[in-house]
Parts: C-alpha cells; structure tokens; sequence
C-alpha cells in the first residue's frame, strides 16, 4: 500500500509542477511576443520575422533564466511538499505505534505533542483517553480484587465453621446455625448489592416509577431506624418541608435513604445526633427537591472526599466491618440518584460532621 507521505508528497508536487510548467510557458509566450512588438516599435514598423543575433542571444537568456528558476522551484516545492507530508504523516505513525500498545495491553503509553494544530489536538485527545484507560482499568483491578475479598470473608467464615462441625470441634447449636445464617444473609446482600450496582452502571436497571410522597418514605425510614439509634444514644429527627409527589421508584428511594441514614448512625457517637430534612429548592436552574441528611459525626478528610462514592472505598483501610459495610452503599447511592435524573453531593470536614444533598428532578 502507498504511504500517505508520498501520495501528499506526489499530489502537492503536481499541483505545484503544473503551476510552473504552465507560469513559465505563458512567460516565454509572452515575452517572445512583447519583445517582437516592441522591436516593431523602434524600427519603424519594419518586418523584424528575422531577429537578428543580439536579439536572439536576449531571448534565449531570458527563456533559460525562467527554466532555471522553473527548476529551482520545483526543486523546493517537493522539498516543501514532502516535509508538509512528513509533518502530518509522522505524528499519525506515532499515534498508530501508539494504538498498538495499547491493544497489547499497555494503557500507559502516550504521544508527544509538538504543534498546536489539529494533528497536536488529536494527539491530546489520545493522551487523554489513555489516561481514561489507564485509570478504568486500575479502577477493574481493584475492583475484582475488592468484590474477591469482601466474597470470601464471609465464605472462610462459613466454610470454617462447617469444617468444625463435621470434625466436632464446633457444637451444632441454635447460636452457631445463627451465626452462619447471618454471614449468608451478609453474603446474599453484598451479592445483590453488586447487581444492582453493575445494572445501574450499565444504563440497565428497571424502575418502577409512581406517584410518591418522599416525606413518607422518610417519615418510614426514620421509624425503622430509630430502634438502632435509641441503642446507640443517638438522636434521629426529621424536619419535612412541603413537597409535591415525585415519579419515582419508591424502593429504590427508600434504599436511598436506608444506606445514607445508616451510614450517618455508624459514624455517629453516641449523644449525636443525625437530622434528615426535605425542601424544595433550585439546583442546576431547576426546581428539585432536596433531601438533607446531616450528622455530627466524625467527618471525613479532604483527601478521603473525592472518592467516597467510589467502589469499595473506605477511609479505614482496615476493612474492619464494624467501620463500615460493604464499602459499596455509596456508590449504590449515587448511581440511584442518576439513573432518577438527579444529583447528589456532600460537605464534610473532619470532627464537623458530614451533609448530604439528594437532589430529585421533579
């Protein structure tokens, strides 16, 4: 196959060929013709068909300087020409030798970027993608290695416990049963939390939306939790602003809610306090409402902040259950809110507490 180098190379080159070929025959042309009227003019109207030598010697020279300076542009067009193709060429071979890293598995590979022009443009959008790739891909690996872990807590534990039994170290008794109910009852829930969360990212996940009253959901939602909150000495309120009914799916909202006031209880000491609010309000030049859910908690750092919707991530690098869930309620959260239209966003500083807006279209 030809290279585009010398196809723009060999195109150029024409152009420019044909130009002067065509420039220095109408010249000549011309010159020969000018040149006899205006012998014609100084002799009087004399026939001049017969030039004699010094005119002829004029012309000639006059016909080789143009050939001359023919060649010589010709000469620096196709210079020209195939430095123009090596400039466009030679930036798109690195993005192909670059491209073909990356289907080898090589995500970090990039392109220099010489000019500004839409070859150096490309060449930043290529950049950029493979830091996208990059980063997905860390972002897969981990997330493989985080579900393998929190999966196999809870099967270590059971298979343990198992193992005892049939071997006799462990009783067969009411509180062992229970315990092993309640690691299957935490493993069929972080199972069903990652299909809804992989269908929610997919675009896939079915809503059944209906005429809902969020104030209710919530009113329910604080009553369910309350029990928790009274053991742990903490204070569950609710102020309900007038709100119209939402086309939502109830549940969904009311998993929502479930993982936030949960969340706000775990990171709250005993003698806190945790107050949910609703309201209507203007967010992003539309009118939404705005579920608060705010804690005098412990806070979460600056540098913990931007990723706590992210998948599995905690603070407590531990893994220690009793500091948290899963590690995936979050990003639960936040793909329910989205794939509802809305938004969520936090505030939050370390021994202040934290607040978290759900905004829901209406």
């Amino acid at each position: 196959m030809l290279s585009i180098t010398y196809r723009i190379t060999g195109l150029v080159f024409l152009l420019i060929a044909g130009t002067v070929f065509g420039l220095t025959y109408l010249a000549n042309v011309q010159m020969t013709g000018l040149f006899r009227k205006y012998l014609m003019g100084h002799m009087g109207g004399m026939h001049v068909g017969m030039m004699g030598v010094p005119e002829q010697a004029f012309l000639t020279s006059v016909h080789q300087s143009l050939s001359w300076v023919g060649a010589i542009i010709l000469l620096v067009g196709l210079i020209v020409s195939y430095a123009l193709a090596r400039g466009i060429t030679v930036p798109l071979r690195k993005l192909s030798v670059a491209a073909e890293e990356i289907t080898k598995g090589h995500f970090g590979k990039k392109v220099e970027v010489e000019t500004g022009d839409e070859v150096g443009h490309l060449a930043l959008a290529f950049n950029r993608m493979t830091e996208t790739l990059e980063v997905n891909n860390r972002l897969r690996q981990r997330l493989l290695a985080d579900i393998a872990h929190e999966l196999r807590t809870p099967l270590a534990v059971i298979q343990g416990h198992l193992e005892g039994m049939l071997e006799g170290v462990i009783d067969t008794d009411a509180e062992q049963i229970a315990s092993l109910y309640d690691e299957t009852v935490h493993l069929n829930r972080l199972i069903k939390d990652l299909r809804d969360l992989s269908l929610a990212e997919a675009g896939q996940l079915a809503l059944d939306k209906q005429p809902t009253d969020v104030n209710q959901l919530v009113l329910r939602a604080v009553q369910m939790l309350k029990p928790l909150a009274d053991e742990k000495g903490i204070s569950l309120e609710q102020d309900l602003g007038r709100i119209p009914l939402l086309q939502v799916d109830a549940g969904r909202i009311n998993q929502i809610l479930y993982n936030l006031l949960t969340n706000a209880l775990r990171h709250t000491p005993p003698q806190g306090n945790v107050k949910v609010l609703t309201s209507l309000e203007e967010f992003r030049n539309r009118k939404m409402v705005k579920i608060q859910i705010r804690d005098s908690g412990a806070g979460i750092s600056a540098a913990d902040l931007p990723h706590i919707f992210d998948h599995f991530y905690r603070a407590d690098e531990s893994r220690n259950r009793k500091s948290g869930g899963s590690g995936i309620g979050l990003a639960i959260v936040k793909r329910l809110v989205e794939v509802h239209g809305g938004a969520i966003e936090v505030e939050s500083r370390p021994d202040t507490g934290s607040r978290f807006y759900v905004y829901l279209p209406l």
